[in-house]
């Protein structure tokens, strides 16, 4: 009987693309394959690329450096959103054999299987699988299992906005949603792994039920899809991912704020904080549709979480301007920021803009931004001590501490114990550690582990 090939993958970007390569892993397991780390010899590496940041597009080389040093023999694939958009440019780094673009990824093993049949062949370059990304109209679902506490699971696909700095379009695709019997089937399916908290993700998740059926046609809404999840027996949490502002509607709030599984944590893009910049990146709604949003949330859900992502250094972004967005969120009640720094992408619009912010000035925008975060981040926190709430333990042991994170996503600590790992607790806040996390009392002590 041959030796199973093993085969490693290496994952950049989003919750989506870690959702997708677990979905892609589960195949080559149904095919006989060996999955190890990426650290480890393996017969083929995969690296899942992504296109939002610069810095992504440099990670890829080193990852391939990385595999061939392992394994000089290796086969090494690329697929996702960079693959897409430049699979000539991926094709031409030294040691890569395979690139697939935004329709072929699913279809990894077949493609595989026949390079490995001929192993011995003349490497005389990759061979690039790219389609038109027109053609890229049908959904494939996906969901993720590894961290057995908590799973990915998209639920939409693609984008139909034309936000003047993104690429994600061009390499995604148009809008495009699962039908709502297999979100919910999926969602059993995570469930019934013993897995406690579910997170929904797409690239556009406010816009779920756009092409459901290969067309336009809204069967289903965002909100639809929430009140179908809610029926599903044995799951534990559910967690939204990051969401357009025009898209969350009062109904979600409400309805959130009712649910027992639905957790009070909101990750809303903004971008900027300056509705002249809000123009001229095509975004969808102005600074205080924002604030209603926030204000909305906080009114039901006092202690819900709220997350923001936001670009320093877009072109046209005066002095003045980025302190209008500072402003703007030293004085919202949110919690965290992901701080972006804006980066150059080929066929956008902005790209081409006027008034070019030089890379020392985004650097020290974004240095005020992750201190700023830091500041919201400490003060939330603070906000939430002696508060009962329920963890979620993670599995990982973290130099002698086991870490977990609150339904409104506090992130807390305590001595490692296995016991923990992948269950539920009441725990009452205590302090924040040296460390920015916060320790806690356990509720019930002699029925805890």
């Amino acid at each position: 009987m041959p030796t199973p090939k093993k085969v490693a993958f290496y994952t950049l970007g989003c919750k989506l693309n870690f959702s997708e390569t677990s979905t892609i892993a589960r195949g080559f397991s149904q095919e006989g394959f060996d999955r190890v780390d990426f650290s480890e010899k393996a017969d083929l590496y995969v690296i899942n690329t992504c296109s939002v940041t610069e810095n992504a597009d440099k990670r890829f080389k080193n990852i391939v450096k990385k595999s061939q040093k392992t394994n000089p023999e290796a086969f090494v694939a690329a697929v996702g959103c960079y693959a897409q958009l430049k699979p000539e440019e991926l094709a031409d780094v030294d040691g890569v054999d395979l690139v697939l673009g935004a329709t072929e990824k699913f279809n990894l093993t077949s493609y595989i299987n026949d390079l490995l049949a001929n192993p011995d062949r003349t490497r005389e370059g990759a061979e690039i699988h790219s389609c038109e990304i027109e053609a890229a109209d049908f959904y494939v679902g996906s969901y993720s299992i590894g961290d057995r506490t908590r799973a990915f699971l998209k639920v939409q696909d693609g984008c139909d906005y034309k936000c003047t700095y993104c690429t994600i379009p061009l390499a995604r695709g148009i809008s495009r949603s699962d039908t709502l019997q297999n979100v919910l089937d999926n969602a059993a399916e995570i469930s019934a792994k013993g897995i406690k908290e579910i997170v929904l993700t797409g690239v556009n998740i406010g816009d779920y039920g756009k092409g459901e059926f290969g067309n336009k046609k809204h069967e289903h809404t965002f909100f639809e899809l929430c009140q179908a999840l809610d029926n599903v027996k044995g799951i534990e949490r559910l967690r939204i991912s990051s969401i357009e502002p025009n898209l969350l509607k009062n109904e979600t709030i409400d309805f959130v704020s009712k649910s027992k599984i639905f957790v009070p944590h909101f990750h809303i893009p903004l971008q900027s904080g300056s509705d002249a910049l809000l123009k001229l990146m095509k975004r969808r709604y102005m600074s205080k549709l924002y604030v209603d949003r926030v204000s909305k949330i906080k009114e039901v859900m006092p202690n819900a979480c709220i997350g923001v992502d936001v670009i320093v250094g877009f072109p046209g972004e005066t002095e003045e301007l980025f302190l209008e967005t500072y402003h703007f969120l030293n004085e919202l009640d949110i919690s965290y920021l992901h701080v972006f720094t804006y980066s150059e992408r080929e066929n956008t619009a902005a790209a081409e803009m006027e008034g070019v912010v030089p890379k020392r000035v985004r650097a020290k925008r974004s240095k005020m931004l992750r201190g700023l975060s830091a500041k919201k981040r400490r003060a939330f926190y603070e906000s939430q001590l002696g508060n009962t709430l329920t963890v979620l333990f993670e599995g990982e042991n973290k130099e002698g501490y086991i870490h977990g994170f609150t339904e409104n996503y506090v992130k807390v600590k305590a001595p490692w114990n296995p016991e923990l790992v992948n269950t539920l607790h009441d725990v009452t806040l205590t302090k924040i550690d040296e460390d920015g996390l916060v320790r806690f009392d356990f509720i019930n002590v002699l029925n805890e582990v």
